[in-house]
């Protein structure tokens, strides 16, 4: 009885993101997220094999890492190295807790598929089908966490040396359903593509740009910093930077209502960088 309990209330947290992600209060949300996160990790201890508790985990630490402690470091260095310092190394800790509750959502149904691909990405995630459905969000998710934190951690060489996971991971979703969640894969590679220089390939960030605006309808604001940073800001195309800015910060909060909190994350985001123009532009 007590696991059966602790199912069900872990199947309806799993199923309840609409309450986080149709929020625009960034501050409120911000507030709540790390009591859900370790509410879930509590349900976690007694029923460790969840899927859907797993996938809460895993998306709700990247969002958490994302939206609140990397853009801290962002904003915290031009004024405090130290502070900034400090609070990339905490994201890079979230991102990896992301990372491993995503790799055991995959064990549930791939034992030691996390061992693996540490030795063999390719190899690794060839395993990997289309169903249960779940599977395409645990290799998005997973890529992603392990992605930003290799972001945020770009002068350490253990974490550059796990590029080849992120590639694998990223792939292989891409191979089961590259449409999945209206472009999400697409529009992250356009972020893996500006975050980490070496894998930049403005080619390829310009294809994966063009797709995920296709299927997304242009209706994220999300996407249009992503390309804005990865494209507009490598170029010093001031006036396509700021023309995808306007477009990020013109779309309607209403318009698709269970991705308000993205859309205030993205805008945000949006007019911080236009605040630092003049910074990041050399003309």
């Amino acid at each position: 009885m007590r696991g059966y309990a602790v199912d069900t209330i872990g199947e309806m947290l799993a199923s309840g993101d609409s309450v986080f992600t149709a929020d625009e209060d960034i501050e409120l949300i911000g507030g709540a997220l790390p009591f859900s996160l370790k509410l879930t990790e509590s349900l976690l201890a007694e029923s460790p094999e969840n899927r859907g508790l797993l996938l809460t985990a895993a998306r709700g630490y990247v969002l958490y890492s994302f939206a609140y402690v990397q853009f801290e470091a962002e904003q915290t260095a031009p004024v405090d190295l130290e502070r900034a310092r400090h609070l990339r190394g905490r994201a890079r800790r979230l991102y990896l807790r992301a990372f491993g509750y995503a790799m055991r959502g995959l064990e549930t149904t791939y034992p030691a598929i996390g061992e693996e691909l540490l030795r063999d990405p390719p190899k690794a995630v060839a395993r990997v089908s289309s169903q249960p459905p779940e599977n395409i969000a645990f290799l998005y998710w997973g890529a992603s966490a392990l992605g930003l934190a290799i972001s945020v951690s770009k002068d350490e060489a253990a974490m550059l040396a796990r590029l080849p996971e992120v590639e694998a991971l990223l792939q292989r979703a891409f191979d089961l359903n590259e449409a999945y969640d209206d472009g999400a894969l697409h529009e992250f590679a356009v972020v893996w593509g500006g975050a980490v220089p070496r894998v930049r390939d403005r080619a390829a960030i310009d294809r994966h740009y063009q797709r995920a605006l296709e299927l997304s309808k242009g209706r994220r604001a999300s996407l249009y910093v992503a390309y804005a940073v990865a494209a507009a800001l490598p170029a010093q195309d001031r006036d396509q930077f700021r023309e995808l800015m306007e477009k990020a910060l013109a779309i309607d909060l209403d318009e698709v209502p269970n991705e308000r909190l993205q859309t205030t994350i993205a805008q945000r985001r949006a007019r911080w960088l236009m605040a630092r123009s003049d910074e990041l532009f050399l003309e």
